[in-house]
């Protein structure tokens, strides 16, 4: 198709959708159609054989789009699939199933509205939805935002490595105890993981280069996966369980540590991605996340599922803790959980590029790409980070408060407010159905930070610790 009859494609449908607004028509899937052909095609004519201009002014991605799902699935699977059995256990089968179709849904729905924004305003960056929507300081908050629960979810992953990765290696030497030696220190083991494995990958110039590791480290979390369905038939004799066969008493407070378990904020890797996807359309990108979507849900309900048919009432907030139980020096478990660490290593990378990016368009907004402003940004964030995990004993409980308002803004309230501000009013009046459901989106997060607020404050004034997942 020449480009000719492209343009007269485009003026056909822009006179269509013209006409059923004057018949008093919505035509939801037209405005998709009008979307996609406007990320395709220029509004000025251009030459034929002239170079083909792109929709999205910030970028030209060249990543395939098996990459793109590898690093979306990375991006969702963090720590808290860890403690998705024990929320199974405090909610039951059916509420959280029920739970985890309606985060699913939630997730799609919050993409779907970020994806539309993005496809109005030309740029695929969250701060510029910022931008458009409410000038500098939505674009200032945007940033912070994404900052500010970034830097947590990469504490919380490194905070796993410091802990964890010292019993892993005393296990294998077959030592009952730590001795002491310096392998068996957690500093030490962050700085040299930070050093060797994570800065090497956070220097990549693209996200999608990162689409190799990110599908290795899935690899691992789907060998985690089938070690729990095998473990589910292998373990004859469960650990006792005072609680086991009583139907859990839920309340909101359950039901809100569950929710905390298996939700994943991971909004802010979503517009990188896209950015860096080959051929990119809003319906491409979209497939995209709801593939990633489908593959975690599956695997986040298999694996809360069989944890919680092996060990019932006395599975642990932290699965492979209750393995270990069993039998501390079980080397089945002991692979699976290298294989977890290894995984939430690979994964402080990804999370870390949207931090740079947000940096980049506050300070250096209209810069090129430099290698050493590269350089310098990924190497003083992982070092910030060190000195959080290392130093700060309370820093978990410190960013789950951040995290109390971050996800729910970056889930909810965010792409709601960009969409009800960006969609232009001759598209979407404001009281259109659209317009009124991204609204209530945006409401119901605020619900949502609230509760959340509400029930670690509550912890902290009890002395209650707060059970449950991580990122």
């Amino acid at each position: 198709m020449n480009g000719h009859s492209r343009d007269e494609q485009f003026d056909d449908l822009t006179t269509d959708m013209e006409l059923q607004k004057m018949n008093g028509h919505g035509g939801h899937g037209k405005d998709d159609q009008f979307d996609d052909l406007a990320e395709q095609q220029e509004f000025l004519p251009h030459k034929t054989g002239a170079k083909k201009e792109i929709h999205f002014t910030d970028f030209e991605g060249k990543t395939s789009f098996g990459m793109s799902v590898f690093n979306l699935s990375n991006a969702i699977m963090g720590s808290g699939i860890l403690g998705l059995a024990f929320a199974m256990s405090n909610t039951g089968i059916i509420l959280f199933i029920t739970l985890l179709v309606f985060i699913a849904i939630v997730s799609a729905y919050s993409i779907h509205l970020l994806l539309r924004s993005a496809g109005v305003v030309g740029i695929r960056a969250y701060e510029q939805l910022g931008m458009r929507a409410f000038g500098p300081p939505g674009k200032l908050l945007a940033a912070c935002v994404i900052t500010v629960h970034n830097i947590g979810a990469m504490s919380s992953y490194l905070f796993i490595v410091k802990s964890e990765l010292p019993l892993v290696i005393q296990a294998f030497l077959g030592k009952h105890e730590n001795t002491g030696e310096w392998f068996l220190n957690g500093n030490y083991l962050i700085i040299i993981v930070s050093i060797g494995i994570i800065l090497p990958l956070a220097l990549m110039k693209h996200l999608g280069y990162l689409g190799y590791t990110s599908g290795f480290s899935l690899t691992c979390m789907v060998f985690f996966l089938i070690s729990v369905i095998y473990k589910k038939f292998n373990i004859s004799c469960p650990l006792d369980d005072p609680h086991h066969n009583i139907t859990p008493i839920v309340d909101m407070h359950t039901v809100e540590n569950a929710v905390f378990c298996i939700k994943q904020a991971f909004n802010c890797e979503v517009l990188p991605i896209y950015t860096e996807l080959r051929n990119a359309t809003k319906k491409r990108m979209q497939n995209v996340a709801n593939i990633s979507i489908l593959a975690m849900f599956i695997m986040y309900l298999l694996t809360a599922l069989f944890g919680y048919l092996t060990f019932f009432g006395a599975v642990e907030s932290e699965l492979l803790h209750t393995y270990s139980r069993v039998d501390p020096l079980d080397v089945l478990i002991l692979c699976v959980r290298l294989a977890v660490l290894v995984a939430v290593t690979l994964t402080v990378p990804v999370v870390l590029f949207p931090i740079r990016r947000a940096l980049l368009q506050i300070f250096f907004p209209d810069q090129p790409f430099h290698w050493a402003r590269h350089v310098i940004i990924a190497f003083s964030l992982i070092f910030v980070v060190n000195l959080l995990v290392i130093f700060v004993p309370t820093i978990r409980d410190i960013f789950g408060l951040i995290g109390a308002t971050s996800a729910p803004s970056l889930i909810f309230i965010l792409p709601g407010i960009f969409y009800v501000r960006i969609v232009p009013k001759e598209q979407e009046p404001l009281l259109s159905r659209p317009k009124i459901q991204a609204a209530c989106f945006a409401a119901l997060g605020f619900l949502f930070m609230v509760m959340s607020l509400s029930f670690i404050i509550t912890d902290w004034v009890t002395g209650e610790s707060r059970s449950g997942g991580g990122h």
